[in-house]
């Protein structure tokens, strides 16, 4: 079943008008969120993340967060979702194809759920990513459907053989294609600032609250592309990717090759927090 406003519906029943501003020009924010042991997981980040995505790219949200979230929570049951993720996007809305923004367009709500299993052989075993520039826009930290940068720069990294690509910006480490990318250097977790540069990530903020947790210093600085080779460990954060370890950059080894000890620990207790039911609900 989809969810398309308030309502449920089979997927061949959806309709999207053709005049949506999601599809004439990418004009609308979206959501992904895992699901493990059937309940979302840090739902109150990504509904403040969506809070801020739309009021930065002034779209009304069409339901209160704590009606979106029964939605939502109405839609994983409905599909008997146990693992996997749940999609969500707010477009504008129909209306005739002109720049401007529509006097009277009414905001339109898609999600659906999809089974996903956890990447265990990239958890265990790392990834390798290619470097490159960074030559999207400028306010990365907003969740939008302009993406096609992002899936551009991935489909290079694949065809160079590589799982991922790490942006950089005249030499500054940003993020990888949908994720987000740290560093341990001598025991030191490093990773890019939470501005307009980079995606305010969901795990991102959950591993630098597990970090504290274990004592691992942390900090949220800017770093260059020779940091980024010299580096003990490298590991990327997402919804979908977790905690992975990137343990090969433009085909040379990070490190010893293989994932570190940091990494691991913080790992673990990533494994613990899904395990003990992580189900804040939207206000938490």
């Amino acid at each position: 079943m989809y969810l398309y406003q308030h309502e449920f519906l089979p997927k061949d029943e959806l309709r999207i008008s053709s005049d949506d501003r999601g599809y004439y020009f990418g004009d609308g924010i979206y959501e992904v969120f895992r699901v493990y042991n059937g309940m979302l997981f840090e739902p109150a980040g990504h509904y403040e993340r969506l809070e801020r995505s739309a009021r930065d790219v002034r779209i009304s949200l069409p339901y209160s967060i704590d009606r979106l979230d029964g939605l939502l929570r109405q839609l994983i049951e409905l599909n008997k979702l146990s693992e996997g993720i749940v999609y969500m996007q707010i477009t504008r809305g129909a209306a005739e194809r002109t720049h401007a923004f529509p006097k009277q367009a009414e905001p339109i709500l898609t999600a659906y759920c999809s089974e996903l299993a956890r990447p265990l052989q990239a958890l265990e075993h790392g990834i390798a990513a290619v470097t490159a520039d960074d030559i999207r826009w400028l306010r990365c930290d907003l969740k939008t459907l302009n993406l096609l940068p992002n899936v551009m720069a991935k489909q290079a990294a694949l065809d160079q053989g590589a799982q991922d690509v790490i942006f950089h910006r005249s030499g500054t480490v940003t993020e990888c294609s949908s994720s987000n990318i740290m560093i341990v250097k001598d025991g030191e977790l490093r990773t890019h600032p939470a501005n307009h540069l980079i995606l305010h990530g969901i795990t991102r903020a959950v591993v630098l609250r597990l970090a504290a947790e274990l004592h691992i210093p942390a900090k949220e600085e800017a770093f260059t592309l020779d940091d980024l080779n010299n580096a003990d460990e490298v590991f990327l954060s997402s919804t979908t990717m977790e905690i992975t370890p990137i343990v090969s950059i433009d085909r040379k080894p990070v490190g010893s090759g293989a994932p570190g000890p940091v990494t691991r620990k913080l790992q673990s207790a990533f494994e613990h927090l899904i395990g003990s039911g992580n189900d804040g609900g939207p206000q938490a």
